[in-house]
């Protein structure tokens, strides 16, 4: 697998998800997903398959537009088939839609707005901020979240540069903090809340994530006191680092009469809100 983290992004088209990554320095986006959102199709591979052979200078280049790429999907990493800006705007020509042209300029937004993150990050931050509020996330919880963003950048970057490269190394080491703090992995945590390709901590509460966050920032601290090196220390320590937020989390607990780990998630919240009219 690629030596580089996985970082899939997702952006909003019209209420539409669009799922992206960096990669080579630029922003590539799933294919699927454009022209599932330029034409609304229930089957947007099928979609693609026709749009192929009705274009056939489209079929013809499709090696040098589409490029398979490690996305995150609910059921793990998969090979996407992504396309860069330049290779996205190639194929909205072979789609008639009345979205084609807000489309572009969309497009076209969205990489500036990388060039002026990397110029200046604090944007990156305060879109993000944003995206948040409009899905109607209350400010408390924004701010737990920015933080756990935070924390968990911290900790990745403590891994890669201590040994661990591969996707399926950051899998593993999150699941160790995850087991120790609730009892349960992340596939496991979101089978519980009944999520499937949605972002599992976008769906915790306040204690979740403040749980979630002392795991990690603990297992972070661990790895700096005992420069710890190689996936198998790294292991140890995350599932250390897990045990710390776990107990703390099994004394409220206790204190409280109620588990910490719960089904609820802000998906269900947000509908409840929408039928009782709240």
């Amino acid at each position: 697998m690629a030596d580089e983290k996985i970082t899939t992004k997702i952006a909003l088209f019209k209420k539409k998800e669009i799922r992206k990554i960096l990669h080579n320095g630029e922003w590539w986006f799933v294919i699927v997903d454009v022209v599932a959102a330029l034409t609304d199709s229930t089957q947007p591979d099928g979609y693609i398959k026709d749009m192929r052979r009705r274009d056939a200078e489209l079929s013809k280049g499709w090696g040098q537009i589409a490029s398979p790429l490690f996305i995150q999907t609910a059921g793990g990493p998969q090979m996407i088939n992504c396309a860069n800006t330049e290779g996205i705007f190639r194929i909205i020509q072979s789609i008639p839609s009345p979205k084609a042209e807000p489309f572009k300029r969309w497009l076209a937004k969205v990489g500036y707005e990388h060039v002026r993150e990397i110029e200046n990050p604090e944007l990156a931050t305060k879109r993000t901020r944003m995206l948040y509020n409009l899905k109607g996330y209350s400010e408390d919880w924004i701010e737990k979240r920015m933080r756990g963003i935070a924390i968990r950048e911290e900790l990745t970057d403590e891994w890669q540069k201590r040994g661990a490269q591969e996707q399926g190394d950051y899998e593993i080491l999150t699941a160790e903090i995850s087991k120790a703090t609730f009892g349960v992995t992340p596939n496991e945590y979101k089978k519980l809340k009944g999520l499937k390709r949605e972002n599992l901590r976008d769906h915790m509460d306040d204690f979740e994530l403040i749980f979630n966050m002392l795991g990690e920032r603990a297992t972070t601290e661990i790895h700096r006191t005992e420069d710890s090196k190689g996936v198998g220390k790294l292991k140890a320590d995350a599932r250390v680092g897990g045990d710390i937020a776990g107990g703390a989390r099994k004394k409220l607990e206790k204190r409280l009469g109620r588990s910490v780990v719960s089904k609820n998630n802000f998906l269900q919240k947000s509908e409840d809100r929408k039928q009782f009219g709240k």
